[in-house]
Order: C-alpha cells, then sequence, then structure tokens
C-alpha cells in the first residue's frame, strides 16, 4: 500500500465576516473539521460546488492560509510551525498552481524570469547560464518553446499561459502539486491538451497531484481518488471508479446526475435539489445537506452524520446510505438509452427522408 504524503488532520478555518457600527460580526466556516490522507503517486481530487470550500482546503495543505484548527502533515512532518529555511524546502516540495492564468502571472516580467524566480531562491547555487538552461528545458515539458522565454504573458493565450504556471511551478522538482481549477478558465479543447500534458508530467517527474475541480468529466478523466465536499465538510471519499459508479452519498448522486450524457440526443434523469445552498456562516443543524437532500429524514435535522467506512476504501457520511443506495437499486430497472424529444424528432425526420431518397 503506497504511504501517505500529504495528510488534513481535522483542519478548520473559519473567517470573520461583517460587524462594526454597532452590527454582530459573522464566523463564515469555509472549511470545517476536514480530516483525509493523499497517498504518494496519486491523483487525488477535491469535487463540490462553488463555494463548498475546496479552494481553501488546497491553500491550507499548502499552508498559503493560517488554520483555524487542525494541522496538515506533509511526509509525516507537521507544517504548522515550519519557518525559516524549513518553510522554504516545503514552498520547494509543494507546489501550487492557479485557477486564473491571467492573474497567476506578473505581467511586468517575462517569461523566463517568471520560471526562474524560483530557481533563484531555491536553487541559488546555479549559475545564470544554467537558470536560463532550466527555463528553456521546462518550456519545452509543457510543450512551449525556448525562444518564448523572451516574450511577456499577454503575449500568449490563456492555455499558453496556463502551460507557464505549470513550468513555473514544477522548476524546483517539486513532489506535490496542487491545482486549483487549473483548467477551469480554458476552453474545451484547451483543457484536454493541458489535462493530457499534466498526466504525462505526472509520470516524468514521479508527483502527487491534489487537483481541485468542480468539472466531474474532468476529474473521471484523471483522477485515482475523489473526495466530495458539501458546505466546509467531506460527504464522500473513495475511488474514482467506485464513487461514479456507485454514489453513497445523495449530494454525490445529485452532481452526477447533471453531467451531461457524452452521446447525442441521450438524456439522465435529473436530481433537482430544492432549495438553495446554506450559507456557510450559519450552517444547518445535525446533517448539513437535510435541507436539500430528497431522502431527508426528521433525525437528519438534529444528528451530525460522521464521515464512516461503508465499503472498502469507500466512505460516506450519511445515516441512511445503506437503506437509499439498496432503494434506488430496487427501484431502477435498466433500459436503454433514452433520446430528448426534440432529439427523437430530428432523428424521424432524418429517417424518412433517406428512406424517401433510398425510393
Amino acid at each position: 500500500m503506497a504511504e501517505t504524503i500529504l495528510e488534513a488532520v481535522d483542519l478548520k478555518k473559519h473567517f470573520r465576516s461583517g460587524g462594526g457600527l454597532g452590527r454582530k460580526a459573522n464566523t463564515v466556516r469555509a472549511v470545517d473539521g476536514v480530516s483525509l490522507q493523499v497517498k504518494k503517486g496519486e491523483t487525488f481530487a477535491i469535487v463540490g460546488e462553488s463555494g463548498c470550500g475546496k479552494s481553501t482546503l488546497a491553500r491550507l495543505l499548502m499552508r498559503l492560509l493560517e488554520p483555524t484548527e487542525g494541522d496538515a502533515v506533509f511526509d509525516g512532518r507537521s507544517i504548522a510551525d515550519l519557518k525559516g529555511k524549513d518553510l522554504r524546502a516545503l514552498r520547494r516540495d509543494m507546489q501550487f498552481v492557479f485557477q486564473d492564468p491571467f492573474s497567476s502571472l506578473n505581467p511586468r516580467m517575462t517569461v523566463g524570469k517568471l520560471i526562474g524566480e524560483p530557481l533563484e531562491v531555491h536553487a541559488p547555487e546555479l549559475s545564470a547560464k544554467e537558470r536560463r538552461a532550466k527555463v528553456a528545458e521546462m518550456l519545452g515539458r509543457v510543450g512551449l518553446r525556448p525562444e518564448h522565454a523572451d516574450r511577456y504573458p499577454h503575449e500568449f493565450s490563456g492555455g499558453q499561459r496556463q502551460r507557464i504556471g505549470i513550468a513555473r511551478a514544477l522548476a524546483t522538482g517539486p513532489r506535490v502539486l496542487i491545482g486549483d481549477e487549473p483548467v477551469s478558465a480554458l476552453d474545451v479543447s484547451v483543457q484536454a491538451q493541458v489535462i493530457n500534458r499534466l498526466h504525462d508530467l505526472k509520470s516524468e517527474f514521479d508527483l502527487t497531484l491534489v487537483i481541485i475541480a468542480h468539472d466531474l468529466a474532468v476529474i473521471r478523466h484523471m483522477s485515482d481518488r475523489v473526495a466530495v465536499m458539501y458546505l466546509g465538510q467531506i460527504v464522500e471519499l473513495g475511488t474514482a471508479d467506485e464513487v461514479f459508479a456507485n454514489p453513497r452519498h445523495p449530494y454525490t448522486r445529485a452532481l452526477l446526475s447533471a453531467v451531461p450524457e457524452p452521446v447525442y440526443g441521450q438524456t439522465r434523469d435529473r436530481i433537482a435539489l430544492k432549495g438553495e445552498t446554506p450559507s456557510p456562516a450559519n450552517p444547518p443543524a445535525g446533517c448539513r445537506f437535510h435541507t436539500r437532500c430528497p431522502f431527508a429524514r426528521p433525525d437528519c435535522a438534529t444528528r451530525a452524520p460522521e464521515l464512516r467506512e461503508i465499503a472498502g476504501g469507500h466512505s460516506a457520511a450519511c445515516h441512511y446510505s445503506e437503506e437509499i443506495t439498496a432503494a434506488q437499486a430496487a427501484e431502477v430497472t435498466p433500459e436503454p438509452p433514452r433520446r430528448s424529444a426534440g432529439a427523437e424528432r430530428r432523428f424521424a425526420m432524418y429517417a424518412e427522408a433517406t428512406s424517401s431518397q433510398g425510393a
């Protein structure tokens, strides 16, 4: 079994919001008691709708934010109290790829300077010539040319800028790479290129990837294990194959039902969640999902479920996961993929036209 390289231990991050002029400040519970383990060499995905706390969790794992409570552990060592050279070593071993390739690159610096700057900090023994050679090598690794080092970020497309961000992150030879929605700001065709490049680089650099995303199609393509977040907490955790094929939490079921079918004209039954997502400043008592859950029972409003293992390596935070799964399996009978009504009309018109031509 692979060793754990990165771990969250009951991590919490609360922000104070509002207040002043006689008004009471609110406490936003962005991350509220998250524990997880990332194995060496795997691609670990954290998914959930906007505002669930996944980006805050990523920054806590990198210690870009200080936790309110709990700890993050890298390679068996707590990162909470690291200072000086120990903290610089952590920055070398763990790197971050930001969501927005436009704002994450300094427009006043050339690409060569952007990629070379981490080397100046973490590898000061390199000469200027050696740094230039390393920059050229990193550009080649992400599919760009050495002469691009003399250009500025505004001269590149969004996909090329994200490649530059990846090259900068890999320049120090990290062991863990955390990507905060690294392809969400890109066109679909460019997303595929960047995802495939990340997959290749993972093997080349022996990387462990932690990917934050809300695009489940991307996650299924590239991840080994998946953690599903809702309102600051993990509600389901398991291998990607198991989570997608056999979701055990009602929230995960709803997320998967919203994924478009890849085949033209096919549809799937949507699970429409009622109401709005509660505010993390005032989360519901008991199960935080009970206000929107189609299977909620009275005690869900008073008892908070624990993230518990239901099958081998597959966990969910739901009191009635087994009962819900069994009931759904009994109700659902296999049927051929359905086409929408509009698609049925278009196919009928096409069939009629082709038959008349044949006649």
